[in-house]
């Protein structure tokens, strides 16, 4: 069992999916904090300082490619890894999300929970 667990938050809109990849990496023993739109996304990765977020695009008001933006504008969030996990598989969706600083972008009908679990070790245990 993890001592002191790893900080994951999960940025989505749709109230299934982010209730499935939270079950997931909870059995995983990540600590996990969500948000349902990017500007609570924001808040919630300023105040609480996550070691990895995970990002959909497609959201209500401040879509994902903003949030990224302002993510990497912002001095305590500019090298925390980011994940895209959106449902967009053009390649121009994936370049822009890669050019505006994501370390990954994962197309989520191509990855499972537990896959999406994996990315998170790999990329928490690289440091």
């Amino acid at each position: 069992m993890k001592e002191d667990k790893v900080k994951v938050l999960l940025i989505e809109d749709e109230k299934e999916v982010l209730e499935l990849y939270k079950l997931k990496l909870t059995l995983d023993e990540y600590d996990v904090i969500t948000a349902e739109n990017g500007e609570e996304g924001l808040k919630k990765a300023w105040e609480e300082k996550p070691e990895l977020i995970f990002l959909d695009i497609k959201m209500p008001g401040m879509d994902g490619f903003e949030v990224l933006k302002k993510l990497r504008e912002n001095q305590e969030t500019k090298n925390t890894p980011v994940i895209v996990l959106s449902n967009f598989d053009e390649q121009d969706m994936i370049e822009k999300g890669l050019t505006l600083g994501a370390n990954e972008y994962l197309v989520k009908s191509q990855f499972s929970p537990e896959e999406i679990s994996r990315k998170a070790g790999s990329w928490v245990n690289e440091e």
